[in-house]
């Protein structure tokens, strides 16, 4: 029993210990650490005054009801978008310690409490009971109130990630972090969307859904504080029932998956299993594509889409950006229908620098290359396989866009210019991959090497004022088609017209860069193996 009493300082120590070291690596995430605490306190600090002004306000209750629910969503998805943010979030690497799951949850509960996130949850806690709480009792309740919202808010994530760490320790679990940039920037534009709409209507949008919320923990916590100022007792008594019930089944999920971690074979016979199972995810994927040398291509250039931590990122970036642009833009009424446009310029942006992503094993590439035309068959399965997604893709956003702002005639207009300007990009992208490569790391975020940086710039800025120009005929028929007299009579030529010029021009690329890309292997190769 002694044992199991000191454990819980200890895993307090070992977590200020693996802080203190990790700070010691290197001046720049010394700096990154104390800049990220700072903003992080600051922010926390100017929503306490912001709740603390809500004190009084008859909204209040909902507004700090509905933050608990999204504070809870974000510690539910934190470990599963930034695995390595926590080293103890790992079970794992304590199994062989004569550890019993009971003293071990407490442990790395406490240990959990230190950190720049359960500080910032305990401003938003104490800023929320603050803005309800009328009397002594009510004040009194809210100690409680913070002390359970923040437990369940770190249970709720210790128990997401032991269920989850065999897939975040693996490449798959590596390559789910990509998706955290999409998250983001969809919640950024969602929460603008929704601060707008809260600006034009008012904060009595928010009583129905708190209404649900505040019996949901941990959001149920601070509904207790609430209803202690209004008198309810026994509602009160019931809310934060609630949130020790919810508590007590996380840390029991928490504890079952821990027993089950600490007892079952260890990682590395499911990573030597991997391999097999992957051959046979994909083992489909060459039978839907061309024979030759164009379906090889084309499947390499797709295993990379999917494998591959930076192309993945760049994809993934690209195809959240293309979509929230004309989409959101439509929600808040400011759209027009030629954002939709902004999806197939994004997508576009892949097919630049396509030998860089090969890296250093480019020259296997290169060694199979040993004309004009199998530069162009080599370019031309690259290309396909962008289309196989972008084609789709950029007509699904265009489709999406024009049903959002009810502007149907002026959507073949639309997708001809998205076809035409896809087109443009593939063919100054093949040119631009051959004239100005470079190397991608393939550790670390920067996504140029070291001293090529110019090189970046002029292929994809360069590329994609050319592609504008390439693309000049179809814009000037759109915008003859929108100010001639009889103009809209012929707008929907404009699909068929900017399909056969994007394919057009598109094939003239890759004719134009097959041989500048023959006769540089050799400067290709040395270029993209920087990194």
């Amino acid at each position: 029993m002694t044992g199991e009493a000191n454990l819980t300082p200890v895993f307090v120590r070992l977590k200020l210990s693996l802080l203190r070291n990790g700070l010691r690596q290197s001046g720049g995430r010394r700096a990154a650490y104390v800049v990220s605490a700072v903003v992080v306190v600051l922010f926390g600090a100017l929503q306490l005054l912001g709740l603390i002004a809500l004190h009084g306000n008859r909204h209040a209750l909902s507004v700090v009801v509905l933050l608990m629910a999204v504070l809870a969503l974000g510690w539910a998805v934190m470990p599963l978008f930034f695995p390595s943010g926590d080293e103890t979030l790992d079970p794992t690497r304590l199994v062989m310690l004569p550890l019993r799951p009971r003293p071990l949850v407490r442990a790395l509960l406490a240990a959990s409490l230190v950190g720049i996130g359960p500080l910032f949850t305990l401003l938003l806690l104490a800023g929320s009971v603050i803005a309800v709480a009328h009397g002594g009792a009510a004040y009194a309740v809210g100690v409680l109130a913070v002390v359970l919202g923040l437990l369940v808010c770190v249970a709720l994530a210790r128990a997401v990630a032991a269920a989850n760490i065999r897939l975040l320790t693996s490449r798959k679990g590596r390559d789910l972090a990509v998706l955290s940039g999409l998250v983001i920037a969809i919640g950024a534009q969602l929460v603008n969307f929704g601060a707008q709409h809260l600006g034009s209507s008012g904060l009595s949008q928010l009583d129905p859904v708190a209404d649900v919320l505040k019996w949901v923990p941990p959001a149920s916590a601070v509904g207790a504080v609430d209803s202690v100022s209004n008198g309810s007792y026994g509602i009160a008594a019931l809310q934060l029932a609630l949130s020790i019930a919810a508590l007590t089944l996380l840390l029991a999920v928490w504890s079952r998956h821990l027993t089950r971690l600490m007892t079952s074979p260890d990682g590395s016979t499911l990573q030597a299993a991997e391999p097999a199972a992957r051959e046979r995810s994909t083992g489909g994927l060459a039978r839907l594509l061309p024979s030759g040398r164009t379906g090889t291509v084309m499947e390499r250039s797709l295993r990379y889409i999917w494998r591959d931590p930076k192309t993945k990122a760049a994809w993934v970036t690209s195809l959240a950006i293309g979509l929230i642009v004309p989409v959101f833009n439509a929600l808040q009424g400011t759209g027009s229908i030629y954002f939709a446009c902004f999806a197939a310029g994004m997508l576009g942006i892949q097919m630049y620098n396509q030998f860089g992503q090969d890296t250093s094993a480019f020259w296997m590439v290169a060694t199979t290359i040993s004309s004009t035309h199998d530069a162009y068959v080599e370019l031309r399965g690259r290309a396909l396989a962008l289309l196989v997604i972008t084609l789709p893709y950029a007509t699904l956003v265009t489709v999406l866009t024009t049903a959002m702002l009810g502007d149907w005639p002026r959507l073949p207009e639309v997708l001809g210019l998205s076809f035409a300007l896809l087109g443009a990009m593939l063919a100054t992208g093949a040119w631009t991959s051959a004239r100005f490569p470079y190397s991608i790391p393939q550790e670390g975020y920067k996504n140029v090497a070291p001293g090529q940086a110019g090189l970046a710039w002029i292929s994809i800025f360069g590329g994609m004022v050319s592609a504008a120009l390439l693309s000049a005929p179809v814009i000037v028929a759109t915008i003859w088609a929108n100010v001639a007299k009889d103009g809209d009579r012929w707008g929907w030529l404009l699909l068929p017209v900017g399909a056969a010029y994007g394919a057009g021009i598109t094939l003239a690329g890759l004719r134009l860069a097959a041989p500048r890309t023959a006769a540089r292997l050799p400067e290709i190769l040395t270029a993209v193996s920087k990194g």
